[in-house]
C-alpha cells in the first residue's frame, strides 16, 4: 500500500501505476467500490454522456440545483487548469485534502486490483460526494458509456447530448457504432434524454431492449426561439420567456432543454422553481467553451477537438465574427482527426499558428503542418519554442479588428490560460 503527502505526488503515481492510459471495464471499478463504500447509500444520479456537449450540459444542472439550494456533487473530465476542477461540491473545487482522502481510503481497500487514472478519479468522486452526502451527484462519462468507470453506478437520469465522430479507437468509426457504446448508460424505467437531433437507429433500438423511458430532443420536447427569449416546450410541460444561455453558441439552446427535461425528469425527488431554472440558464459559466477574453485583441477559445465540434465552431464564427480575419492557434492530439477538423475551418482562417504543446500526446506542429500543406493551406506558421512565444508572434501579426482563436485542444487551451492568468 502507497502513500503520499501531497495530491501531484498521488496523480503522478497514478499515471504510472497502470500499463494503459485507457482500459475501458467496470470490473475493477466495481470490485473496488464495492470495499470502498459497502453500505452505498446512492444519492438521485444524473449520468452525462455523449461526444459535445457534455460539460455544458452539468454545468448548466449544477448551476440551477445550486440556485435551488441543494448540494451538488460534479465529477467531469478533463480538467483545464487544475485536477481539482474534476471533482466539485457546489461550484467549487475539491479541495488537495478532500481528494487526497479519497484516494488514501481507496488505497486502503483496493488490495491487488489495479486501477487506471480515471478509475482513481471516479472512486474518489463516489467517495467524496458519499462523504458530504450530496443530494446530487452528476457524473460526466469520460470515454463511451457501457464500459466507462462511472456507470458502476445505476443513474436515475440517463443523459446523452450528441452523437458524433471520436475515440474512434475504442468506440467504433460509425454514429451507429459509438451510439450503442453511449446507450450502455440506460437503465430500465429510467429517463434517457437525448439531445441529438438525428439518433441513429442503434440508440433507439437500444433504448427499447433497456425498457428506458426515451425522450428525444424535436420530437418529446423541444425549444421555441424568439427575438429576447425562449420557450422550453414538451408534452407535460412548458417554461416560457426563458432568458438566452449565457454560454454562447446556438447549440446551447439544445444543451439548455436537454438539461430542462432532466431537472423535470427528477421533480418529484428534487423539485426545482421555475426561477432557479431561469436564473441558472442565464448565469451558467463555463471555461474553454466558445469563451471570448477582450484586451488588446479579442480571443476566443475552444476545447473543441472532433468534427462535429468543429462545425459547431464554424457556426458560431460565421454568425460573430464574419467580418474579421481570423489568426488560429491550432493543437491536437495525434489520435484525434486532425485533418477533418482543418479542413472544416480552412475557408475562415487566414492564418495558421501551430505551438508545440507540452504533452507527447499532441500531434506534432510537422504533422499539422503537412496535412494543411496537402489540402492547400500555405499560410503557416512553425517553429515556436513555447506558446508564449508563439502568441508573441501573434500579436504582433494582427491589428485589434482580428480575431485570435485558440482551439482543437484542453492541453492548448490550458496552457493559454495559464499563460495569461494574473494572480
Amino acid at each position: 500500500m502507497v502513500s503520499f503527502n501531497s495530491l501531484q505526488q498521488w496523480l503522478s503515481w497514478q499515471e504510472s501505476f497502470f500499463p494503459k492510459a485507457i482500459e475501458m471495464g467496470l470490473e475493477r471499478s466495481a470490485t473496488v467500490f464495492s470495499k470502498l463504500q459497502p453500505d452505498y447509500r446512492k444519492p438521485a444520479t444524473i449520468t452525462v454522456a455523449g461526444t459535445n456537449g457534455k460539460g455544458s450540459c452539468v454545468a448548466f444542472l449544477e448551476r440551477i440545483y445550486c440556485l435551488q439550494g441543494y448540494k451538488v456533487g460534479t465529477y467531469t473530465s478533463p480538467h483545464i487548469l487544475a485536477y481539482n476542477e474534476r471533482i466539485k461540491i457546489n461550484g467549487k473545487n475539491g479541495s488537495d485534502e478532500l481528494i487526497c482522502q479519497a484516494f488514501e481510503h481507496i488505497e486502503q481497500v483496493r488490495n491487488d486490483t489495479k486501477l487506471s487514472y480515471f478509475e482513481f478519479g471516479t472512486l474518489a468522486a463516489l467517495d467524496i460526494f458519499q462523504q458530504q452526502q450530496v443530494d446530487v451527484q452528476i457524473l460526466e462519462v469520460g470515454l463511451g458509456g457501457r464500459l466507462d468507470a462511472v456507470n458502476i453506478i445505476d443513474t436515475d437520469v440517463a443523459i446523452i447530448t450528441s452523437i458524433g465522430i471520436d475515440h474512434e479507437h475504442y468506440l467504433g468509426d460509425t454514429r451507429e457504432a459509438i451510439a450503442q457504446e453511449k446507450a450502455g448508460i440506460f437503465r430500465a424505467s429510467v429517463p434517457a434524454i437525448v439531445g441529438d437531433r438525428n439518433p441513429p437507429d442503434s440508440l433507439l433500438r437500444l433504448a427499447a431492449e433497456t425498457k428506458a423511458v426515451l425522450n428525444c430532443i424535436g420530437q418529446d420536447f423541444d425549444c421555441e426561439h424568439h427575438s429576447s427569449n425562449w420557450n422550453f416546450v414538451s408534452k407535460s410541460d412548458t417554461l416560457n420567456r426563458l432568458p438566452p444561455p449565457s454560454l454562447r453558441g446556438e447549440h446551447q439552446f439544445d444543451n439548455a432543454a436537454v438539461a430542462i427535461q432532466a431537472l423535470l425528469s427528477l421533480s418529484d425527488r428534487l423539485p426545482v422553481e421555475n426561477d432557479c431554472i431561469a436564473h441558472g440558464i442565464s448565469s451558467t459559466s463555463l471555461p474553454g467553451r466558445f469563451q471570448i477574453i477582450r484586451n488588446e485583441r479579442t480571443t476566443l477559445l475552444d476545447v473543441g477537438h472532433n468534427p462535429q465540434a468543429a462545425e459547431t465552431l464554424v457556426h458560431f464564427l460565421q454568425s460573430q465574427f464574419a467580418s474579421r480575419n481570423i489568426y488560429a492557434v491550432f493543437a491536437m492530439m495525434q489520435d484525434k482527426d486532425y485533418a477533418t477538423v482543418i479542413s472544416t475551418l480552412q475557408p475562415y482562417v487566414h492564418r495558421w499558428f501551430l505551438p508545440l504543446l507540452n504533452t507527447p500526446r499532441a500531434a506534432s506542429s510537422d504533422a499539422l503542418s503537412n496535412c494543411m500543406t496537402q489540402q492547400g493551406i500555405d499560410s503557416i506558421q512553425t517553429g515556436f519554442d513555447s506558446l508564449d512565444h508563439c502568441m508573441r508572434k501573434v500579436n504582433a501579426s494582427t491589428t485589434e479588428d482580428d480575431l485570435i482563436l485558440v482551439f482543437g485542444s484542453f492541453y492548448l487551451v490550458s496552457e493559454y490560460l495559464e499563460l495569461t492568468r494574473q494572480d
